[in-house]
């Protein structure tokens, strides 16, 4: 190795390019110190291997006007070591290596030229907006305080140049909504205000941390154009962090897959999707569901893992079973007829108009789902899927707006029925929400968590049978008895995600609504739990509203799928008549914007549909 040849590019020699080096990390590190046992600092080590070696650490380069991507697992290390090159981790974090940006080691660097470099030389966007922009504070507010604190502007020039901003990134309306508040914007909006706060100093470096992961297709694919487009426009590099794989392999020059904190392979884009060296590598990407076939399960990375070892010792793997055929005529559990769903919107000091989210054009949704069976339910954020979902649960209530059409389940119309007769139907019908982190009690243990519906709706003769029930459902989702005495905040998305799921089973419900369910989880996790719902399925005949803007993941769960638009269903039939011969323009459009990775012949950047 020369003196000018870092570490990692000696990984990776074929990756070296004629792009001036900007960020080189070498050798990093990362522990979290967890309080002091017997005397001794206890430390979790997060990125580097276990022992803290020196040699065990993440090492790769980003060169000048490139997109490395970071890819892997929840808990690979991926957000922890983007975090520390800016420092931006808890008091908590111990660092060690080097973190070479143009040529200055920033694990050195004191606070003043961190503060300097942050938002100037190098700019964030993170995975939820809306938890990262000011709610009290208006959108130009939030834009103009890097242009005045960076660049010295006064007011009036930052929100001048704000307005200009929010028009490069595509914002409708952009001078109006200078004036906006957070809450007002959609999550595309949101995103892009976000892009567009990062961009003000114009960067060397953009961080992009899962900017794209709660986004629906359409809204994905235009803030993957945006950033490959303002990426060449401006000549920065992009540090791009995700566990999908699909955005990855179309935005991406380079990718470092990582996990359990150490680097597994790194290399040209092409090379990591074409011919992957690692098993863990080959995995991930076996993970994904698949847009043009649907198989009876998805195997998970230890499955494909174990599955290369077994064959490279020439041991015989344990053969797939099928899933049994769906019953055609099995017994309608749920039907539909005109539902419609209006909202009131205040105007002017005592005034209100009607705002129709579901029935826009009166005519209103109409399906029918069988025992057993699932109703995929997809469309662009807006198109009314939650509010459809959340209407046949009668989780909104009257006096938010008036509710048409009927529904009937098993036999009865849910909206005839009064408050105290819809209380047994509660138990028969669940609904398992988007974000693992919001709908479980931060203040329950699991156990109280799992507990509380069967004591409202009494199940068990006592409290020792609902625990013994809540164990075995914890069991059934692939977690143990001891999850019933801890707390949310001490399980990952994805187990908290499955913890959702067995308060659903608590109440032997019939049919559960999941709504974005899988939406937030990486790719080895999501596979997981999809193969739960389907095992579930299989074995207590429930039938599932699923509602997802992924539609590789309708295919592999649903039978029937509606497509919605605008508050209207544009588009219903079969789940392979909807994505092979898809009739409608729109549905085309939605299929058209799916991020299917790299592809031989493709450049970096998200490609014509």
């Amino acid at each position: 190795m020369n003196a000018a040849t870092t570490p990692a590019q000696a990984l990776r020699p074929e990756a070296m390019t004629t792009s001036p080096l900007l960020l080189s990390i070498q050798d990093l590190r990362v522990a979290f110190r967890m309080g002091r046992k017997d005397g001794v600092v206890q430390l979790a080590r997060a990125v580097g291997g276990a022992d803290g070696a020196p040699g065990t650490g993440v090492s790769f380069d980003v060169q000048a006007n490139t997109t490395v991507a970071l890819v892997g697992e929840s808990g690979s290390g991926k957000s922890v070591t983007a975090m520390s090159i800016l420092k931006l981790l808890p008091e908590n974090a111990q660092r060690s290596g080097r973190i070479e940006f143009e040529g200055r080691d920033l694990l050195d660097a004191p606070a003043d030229e961190l503060r300097r470099l942050r938002g100037r030389d190098i700019a964030c966007v993170f995975q939820d907006p809306m938890s990262s922009l000011n709610p009290v504070f208006t959108v130009g507010d939030q834009l103009a305080e890097p242009l005045r604190r960076h660049l010295g502007l006064s007011r009036r020039a930052a929100l001048e140049r704000s307005e200009a901003l929010l028009e490069e990134v595509g914002m409708p309306e952009p001078r109006r909504r200078l004036a906006a508040h957070p809450h007002e914007l959609s999550g595309g909006q949101q995103q892009r205000v976000m892009i567009a706060m990062a961009l003000s100093c114009e960067p060397k470096l953009l961080i992009a941390d899962e900017p794209t992961t709660a986004l629906d297709v359409t809204i994905q694919r235009q803030i993957l154009e945006l950033l490959a487009g303002l990426k060449e426009r401006r000549r920065m590099a992009m540090l791009f962090i995700s566990h999908d794989l699909g955005v990855v392999g179309e935005i991406a020059d380079q990718v470092v897959v990582m996990r359990h904190g150490r680097v597994r392979e790194q290399g040209p884009v092409g090379r990591i999707f074409s011919a992957p060296e690692d098993a863990y590598t080959r995995a991930l990407l076996a993970c994904r569901p698949s847009l043009d076939t649907r198989g009876a399960r998805l195997m998970v990375i230890d499955e494909h893992i174990a599955a290369a070892d077994a064959a490279q010792r020439g041991l015989a793997t344990e053969a797939r079973v099928e899933a049994p055929p769906k019953n055609p005529q099995a017994p309608v559990i749920l039907e539909a007829s005109g539902l419609t769903k209006s909202f009131w919107i205040r105007q002017g000091v005592f005034g209100r108009r009607e705002f129709k989210a579901v029935g826009r054009e009166g005519r209103g949704a109409s399906f029918r789902l069988r025992r057993g069976h699932t109703l995929g339910v997809v469309g662009e954020s807006g198109s009314g899927k939650t509010t459809l979902g959340l209407a046949l649960l009668r989780l909104h209530e009257p006096s938010g707006g008036p509710v048409g059409g009927r529904v009937n389940f098993d036999g009865q119309d849910l909206f005839a029925l009064s408050r105290q007769q819809m209380l047994p139907m509660r138990r028969r019908i669940q609904v398992v929400f988007q974000n693992p982190y919001a709908s479980l009690n931060p203040r329950f243990t699991i156990g109280q968590t799992l507990l509380e519906p069967m004591q409202i709706h009494r199940v068990g003769a006592d409290d020792a049978q609902r625990e013994a029930r809540a164990t075995r459902l914890l069991e059934r989702v692939g977690l143990g008895a001891e999850a019933l005495h801890r707390y949310p905040h001490e399980f990952s998305g994805g187990q908290r995600q499955r913890i959702a799921i067995a308060r659903c089973l608590t109440l032997d419900p019939e049919l559960l609504v999941l709504d974005e369910a899988v939406s937030a989880l990486d790719v080895s996790v999501q596979a997981q739990v999809l193969n739960l719902l389907k095992d579930l399925q299989d074995e207590l005949g429930l039938a599932y509203v699923f509602i997802s803007h992924d539609l590789a993941v309708v295919r592999f769960m649903a039978d029937e799928v509606l497509v919605m638009k605008d508050g209207e269903v544009v588009e219903q039939a079969s789940v392979s008549d909807i994505l092979d011969h898809p009739r409608e323009d729109y549905t085309r459009r939605l299929l058209g914007a799916i991020p299917r990775g790299w592809r031989p012949g493709t450049q970096p950047g998200p490609q014509p549909a």
